[in-house]
């Protein structure tokens, strides 16, 4: 859902020039590293952001990680930089851009870790192939992700996990920690989005996965 647009917004998120990236994200394909005061720490990815809870969290419990949140929309991707200027952190970069021309900012093998957290289920069959978790969209990722790179996802819609597990096994992506209650299960869950606090707190179970990249892929990260 497109949230109304705040005009004041687009003059306000300048503020934070030195860490957002509104425009020309493609220039730093292969060197998103050089933008971090430790550019041989891992870079970990979350694909739409939103206010940056999750994001803003992960980089307060591990400084020793870069960080890169990435989201389409301007008026939340303002909150999220909000967020990352008032806890002064120094390993996040956040992105305007839209996730399915990862590979035109990704140069191969750049990021080490992708979070999918709660993105739109699409639940239309029509609509499968503009899930983030669709077979091409995997095959995308393959190519991005280190040798020894993951997806870790969630989501509360039990349709939406199911087909990522059936993709993920038809692309040969190794399944680990998977759970129907992440809440209730013994899987270690350090950071929750603005959304997931709001349902779990009503008792809607979260579902989550570990998907693991397949040890052989091809250029366009398609398993051999």
């Amino acid at each position: 859902m497109r949230l109304r647009r705040k005009p004041w917004i687009d003059e306000a998120i300048k503020e934070y020039g030195s860490f957002v990236r509104l425009v020309h994200c493609e220039q730093w394909k292969g060197k998103w590293r050089s933008l971090f005061p430790d550019p041989q720490a891992p870079l970990w990815v979350e694909l739409g952001t939103g206010k940056g809870n999750f994001i803003s969290q992960m980089a307060l419990l591990h400084p020793e990680i870069n960080f890169i949140g990435i989201e389409i929309q301007i008026g939340v991707l303002y909150y999220a930089a909000k967020k990352t200027a008032e806890a002064q952190l120094k390993n996040v970069q956040l992105l305007r851009f839209d996730v399915g021309n990862l590979p035109e900012i990704f140069d191969l093998g750049e990021v080490d870790r992708f979070f999918i957290n709660f993105c739109d289920p699409w639940p239309k069959a029509k609509h499968a192939k503009r899930r983030l978790t669709y077979r091409n969209f995997l095959d995308r990722y393959a190519a991005i992700l280190s040798h020894e790179g993951k997806i870790y996802f969630k989501s509360d819609n039990a349709g939406l996990f199911e087909f990522t597990l059936e993709e993920c096994k038809e692309r040969q992506w190794d399944l680990s920690e998977v759970t129907y209650d992440l809440h209730h299960s013994d899987i270690q869950n350090e950071a929750m989005t603005e959304y997931e606090a709001k349902f779990s707190a009503k008792g809607q179970p979260i579902f989550h996965c570990v998907a693991a990249c397949p040890v052989e892929v091809t250029g366009d990260g398609s398993p051999n």
